[in-house]
């Protein structure tokens, strides 16, 4: 999972290789974001062998507290490609604005 941070919003993008969208699931209560979901396990077919299995299968879970000026109500994702994005906006008030000085 990688974590950005701009003026305007955190991105949380998570490599989600073979999960598909509808095993997907992020939710926000409490001020802690979660991402859950499940990676189907593979069937073996006939004839091929696995030597080696690092990937997890199964259910999976991370959460993450929402940072204060963050506004859990606006929480967006998008799923593509094998990553998933969640975008969370940061609130109005924390957003700089820029302030015109007027002379005279």
């Amino acid at each position: 999972v990688d974590i950005v941070e701009d003026d305007n919003e955190y991105l949380i993008k998570a490599e989600l290789p073979e999960v598909k969208k509808e095993d997907v699931k992020v939710t926000v209560q409490d001020d802690v974001l979660t991402i859950s979901g499940e990676r189907m396990f593979e069937k073996e077919e006939k004839g091929r062998k696995y030597h080696r299995m690092e990937r997890a299968y199964g259910s999976f879970a991370r959460s993450f507290t929402l940072p204060e000026d963050a506004d859990g109500e606006k929480v967006a994702a998008e799923f593509k490609d094998g990553v998933l994005k969640v975008h969370l906006p940061k609130s109005e008030q924390a957003k700089p604005k820029s302030i015109e000085v007027k002379i005279g």
